[in-house]
């Protein structure tokens, strides 16, 4: 994401042996809902898991707790705890885009959904950014509101067209949320098309072809079929 001058890069996060676990856990489930869809400025396409755990610095997943143990109330507090000096250099400068965004990322990958959007579109508020808006897109799909994760990708390919992560991820919320599959290829087709040298071509080009044996289901319908990969 964009940076200014006087914001402060993301404090390194400080991860007991149980709170890696705890994000480990999440972040399977998520990548387990979701595929791949990516965050605004990850290299797409990327699971869920690596993007998260890579974005957090979380260690290693380590046995001592189970999925069961695991609380929202757990995952916000933890999400609190580490954008806490944050939090904190908001008091005084309210309205910095970058720290902002910051903070939504922690709540973010704690999968504290809610508090993602709203400090992204407090962000968004102070200055527009692609990738932010497009990780409040992301957060609005995890949030069960695919409508308005398309408005928001939408919105950012209406500025920058090409925007990989904004077309990668309006592919998968159109096959998941929307069952446009039609929609979803067309979506990764531009990929490859405004980036046909992307890194991760193959994987793009193979969604795509799994995408084409659902081609036939209408727009809204239900299927047997998993949409996940």
């Amino acid at each position: 994401m964009e940076t200014t001058t006087s914001s402060p890069a993301r404090p390194a996060a400080s991860w007991t042996g149980a709170q890696a676990y705890i994000l480990a856990v999440i972040c399977l489930l998520l990548g387990a809902a979701a595929g791949y869809i990516v965050r605004g400025s990850a290299t797409v396409p990327q699971t869920a898991a690596a993007a998260s755990t890579n974005s957090s610095g979380a260690p290693a997943m380590t046995p001592g707790m189970s999925q069961q143990q695991v609380t929202p109330e757990m995952l916000k507090h933890m999400a609190e705890k580490q954008a806490a000096p944050l939090l904190e250099q908001l008091k005084s400068d309210p309205n910095n885009p970058k720290l902002l965004a910051e903070v939504g990322n922690y709540y973010y990958d704690a999968q504290s959904f809610p508090d993602a959007i709203k400090y992204y579109k407090q962000s968004l508020a102070a200055k527009d950014d692609p990738n932010v808006r497009t990780d409040l897109g992301t957060a609005y799909f995890y949030s069960g509101d695919g409508d308005d994760a398309i408005t928001e990708f939408q919105s950012v390919l209406k500025v920058d067209p090409g925007h990989a992560n904004a077309l990668f991820n309006l592919g998968m919320v159109k096959w998941q949320a929307k069952m446009d599959i039609n929609g979803a290829i067309a979506a990764w087709e531009q990929v490859l098309k405004a980036h046909p040298d992307h890194p991760k071509k193959a994987e793009i080009e193979q969604l795509i072809a799994r995408a084409k044996q659902h081609a036939n289901i209408k727009p809204g319908a239900k299927t047997d079929k998993p949409a996940n990969l």
